[in-house]
């Protein structure tokens, strides 16, 4: 079952990846980033006064949650701090780079998370999982190539840096979801790490805000904006489900969800139409093949 929850996120991810980039066209990034950590409390609000309150109105259903200590809550919020920190990088990345550059770039992650894993959690891979990650990093190595003909220079492009670090911080936050993922409930971690993440862009909105001394792009209201917080909740909640089965290897669920870059590189055909597409295109079948091998190598 996590395995099919772990291909349900990454497919609902490849549709928050496209309406990220089409809510950051000539936008403002911060108030884009605020205004998804703002639906996506909203969407998990009522589970917390539910909780809270002893309401029960998820009693008996997915959403079903239990109060936290102060202990539980500090690890949340320490989640919510290595999130936002990938997000605010991610953004601003993906504000200034093809989607069909960033999506490869990110779905390469999970080769961090399988060196964490390995190492913290002894997790070993077999033959074809190995197979799955050689090809992974391969494509990424194609696709620097590739991109060099639009003008990007994976060495000198500070927002491929922007995206590398988006993407190391991302693979820390993958091994840490699972390791919290094995002491909180699912539903409880959502809904908290949303409404701190809040509070941090809140903060940092309001400090730039007053200490910000030169013109930055203007803000527009999009309706991609809140299919953001949509499409992410959805495919957190996935994802997270998927953790917290014991039999769970976050090397895997962490590989299976950059598949999202099949997703999101149609849409950047399709919606964007962006360039190079062949190129790219036999990059991410390199992808696919990979996940192939890792789901048969999974089961």
């Amino acid at each position: 079952m996590w395995l099919i929850l772990a291909f349900i996120s990454a497919a609902l991810l490849g549709l928050y990846d496209a309406a990220k980039k089409q809510a950051l066209d000539k936008n403002a990034v911060l108030p884009v980033l605020w205004l998804n950590t703002f639906f996506s409390t909203l969407i998990f609000s009522p589970v917390i006064i539910s909780t809270e309150l002893h309401l029960g109105w998820f009693d008996g259903t997915l959403f079903e949650s239990c109060k936290g200590d102060l202990h539980d809550h500090l690890l949340v919020v320490l989640k919510s701090t290595i999130v936002l920190i990938s997000w605010i990088f991610g953004y601003v990345g993906i504000k200034h780079l093809p989607i069909t550059i960033v999506g490869p770039i990110n779905a390469t992650r999970p080769v961090l998370v399988l060196i964490g894993a390995m190492l913290l959690f002894g997790e070993r891979l077999n033959a074809l999982q190995w197979v799955g990650v050689v090809l992974a990093a391969v494509s990424l190595f194609l696709l620097s190539r590739s991109s060099k003909r639009e003008g990007v220079d994976f060495i000198h492009n500070r927002w491929i840096l922007f995206i590398a670090i988006a993407a190391i911080t991302g693979a820390i936050s993958g091994l840490y979801d699972k390791y919290i993922m094995t002491r909180l409930d699912p539903v409880f971690v959502q809904s908290w790490y949303n409404l701190y993440q809040l509070i941090m862009m809140s903060g940092a909105v309001i400090l730039l805000r007053l200490y910000s001394r030169h013109d930055t792009t203007p803000f527009h209201w999009s309706w991609a904006i809140p299919l953001i917080s949509v499409f992410l909740s959805l495919a957190d909640c996935a994802y997270l489900f998927a953790l917290s089965a014991d039999d769970a290897m976050i090397s895997v669920v962490s590989m299976i969800r950059r598949g999202s870059v099949i997703i999101s590189f149609l849409c950047g055909a399709l919606l964007f139409h962006e360039k190079n597409l062949k190129a790219k295109a036999a990059d991410l079948l390199l992808i696919l093949i990979g996940m192939i091998f890792l789901y048969f190598g999974s089961k």
